[in-house]
């Protein structure tokens, strides 16, 4: 199984983990220059330049499971971070394997404990309308669909990034993708989030139906010292949203340094 790892910037090493249907381009664009710090996106299976392997397999415990061989890799506990997916995966790596994790981001989470949670659903969606017919056919029973609707009015960010769902290929593992995760849960139990004694950031913003402000506050409010950052919506301006991230892990990673 080959998986691709990619690497931003000089110095400390940040692990920073892509969403669900993404790749390493998503973290890189976020991790701020000039601090002394490196990101390593690790792409899960199935998503950038990685293999899939067998679709029966994709989901949170094979990705999880292949994020901590990869970060036995490193040489000591470093900074784990993600976004939607990748943050879920961090969690999860921060439950089970303190003894890799110095420091966790948890960017626009889209899990905190349950499975199947109700932000998924228009994931789902996608997936089993790729699963009965084609590509096109699949686009055009989305778009007249009430999830896409209300996407438009509410999270249009969520909407052009589920339209991009149906010209990603291979069609097959998208699907697989897109059906698995949806009904997945982290891993993670509630008990075990509390329980957690690591310096964590987490980031999150309104006008998002598919990462909640709510799922961050949660998170925030479950895990001791946790700092919460509200962010400008990258459906209001994805310019100031990836400056606002950039900012707040700068501020995090140097606060982590000293």
């Amino acid at each position: 199984m080959t998986l691709a790892v990619h690497q931003v910037g000089e110095g400390r090493t940040m692990l920073f983990q892509h969403g669900l249907c993404g790749d390493a381009g998503q973290t890189a664009e976020v991790f701020p220059d000039g601090i002394g710090w490196r990101g390593l996106t690790l792409e899960c299976r199935g998503h950038g330049g990685s293999e899939a392997g067998s679709l029966r397999r994709l989901g949170f415990g094979t990705f999880a499971s292949d994020l901590a061989a990869f970060a036995e890799t490193l040489g000591g506990p470093v900074v784990v971070g993600g976004i939607s997916m990748g943050a879920a995966l961090a969690l999860r790596l921060a439950v089970e394997r303190p003894d890799l994790v110095s420091g966790l981001v948890l960017g626009r989470p889209a899990w905190v404990c349950e499975a199947r949670p109700e932000n998924m659903a228009p994931y789902a969606l996608v997936g089993e309308l790729l699963a009965r017919c084609d590509p096109a056919l699949a686009r055009e029973a989305f778009e007249a669909s009430d999830t896409a609707r209300r996407l438009a009015k509410e999270a249009p960010d969520n909407l052009a990034s589920l339209r991009g769902f149906f010209s990603r290929e291979p069609v097959a593992v998208t699907r697989a993708l897109l059906l698995r995760l949806a009904a997945d849960d982290p891993g993670v139990s509630e008990e075990a989030i509390r329980a957690l004694r690591v310096p964590t950031l987490v980031v999150g913003h309104g006008r998002d139906l598919a990462h909640p402000l709510i799922h961050a506050e949660t998170l925030a409010g479950m895990i001791p010292g946790a700092r919460l950052v509200r962010i400008t919506p990258k459906a209001e301006s994805r310019e100031r949203y990836v400056a606002d991230v950039r900012t707040a892990l700068a501020e995090f990673l140097t606060e982590v340094s000293e």
